[in-house]
């Protein structure tokens, strides 16, 4: 096993005791509840309890401190529709119902309004936004949505977006022949295949994300690159059978080297084709290319 690969996996396992790293997502469960059922209800008496009292929670902070978990559960809440559009946020409620001073409520609802969840307007006060505002290529708002109600659109949404995206970068990424990135990620490959043997899904992953990242910043394309946050969250919150990337399998490690040798040839059509290969390894996918849906 390679220096690298053991590095990953060691770095994987204190992760998974509970040191939790950059880049990791939270998982928050949403209560799933009809829009009949949150008419009338105070929204903070629709939260979680436990998860409402920011201030003592441990578990799952990620080290983000009072504002970064005030901003986690605020969107969570606006996301999943507890909070519904137009719905007035007022800070000194939210600072008395989370147990967090004024400060920490302001910060908060600045970044919930640069993600368009929220708007602040003078006299009016802070409202909640609708879905067509929202930034919905924002990382935080893709796992709010991938862990809410709005869960299988998500999901679907990511799966489209990865395939119209990583079988084009993968082709432009076979014409830039750059050494250093196709050892990384031959190293990717390596690192998966001794994660899958030793049943490590975890490093697994990590070193699939990395591939994903790094073959569509070699593509040279600057707007691809700036899309490939998108790609790690997709991966982040697949949790389902939708690509071969989901879990650890022969098939989706055969693909990965694939791709890696079509880079090395140069040969755009074979790294193509490679990734569409890889992000349709499943046979619960029933079609090459996702149908059109009705609107």
């Amino acid at each position: 096993m390679s220096t690298l690969a053991h590095t990953m996996m060691t770095a994987a396992r204190s992760a998974d005791s509970g040191l939790t790293g950059p880049g990791e997502l939270d998982r928050y469960p949403y209560a799933e509840a009809s829009a009949a059922d949150r008419v009338g209800v105070p929204a903070w008496e629709s939260a979680d309890p436990e998860l409402g009292r920011v201030g003592r929670r441990a578990a799952g902070s990620r080290g983000r401190g009072l504002h970064g978990q005030l901003v986690q559960q605020l969107g969570q809440m606006i996301v999943s529709g507890d909070l519904g559009a137009d719905r007035p946020l007022v800070p000194e409620e939210i600072g008395q119902r989370f147990e967090v001073s004024r400060t920490v409520v302001r910060e908060s609802l600045r970044v919930l309004e640069a993600k368009g969840l929220v708007s602040a307007r003078p006299n009016v006060g802070t409202r909640v936004r609708p879905v067509s505002d929202w930034n919905l290529l924002d990382p935080d708002i893709i796992e709010w949505r991938a862990f809410g109600p709005q869960r299988d659109d998500q999901r679907r949404e990511l799966s489209e977006l990865r395939w119209t995206m990583e079988p084009l970068a993968a082709r432009l990424a076979a014409g830039h022949g750059r050494e250093d990135v196709q050892q990384r990620l031959a190293d990717m490959v390596e690192i998966m295949g001794h994660a899958m043997a030793q049943g490590d899904a975890l490093t697994f992953s990590r070193a699939d994300a990395e591939f994903h990242s790094l073959l569509i910043q070699v593509a040279g394309n600057r707007m691809l690159e700036h899309l490939s946050g998108i790609v790690s969250a997709a991966l982040q919150v697949s949790g389902g059978p939708v690509t071969g990337c989901d879990r650890p399998n022969e098939a989706a490690l055969t693909h990965h080297a694939r791709i890696v040798d079509a880079l090395g040839a140069g040969d755009g059509a074979a790294a193509e084709a490679a990734m569409r290969q890889l992000l349709t390894v499943h046979p619960e996918v029933e079609r090459v290319v996702p149908a059109p849906r009705e609107h």
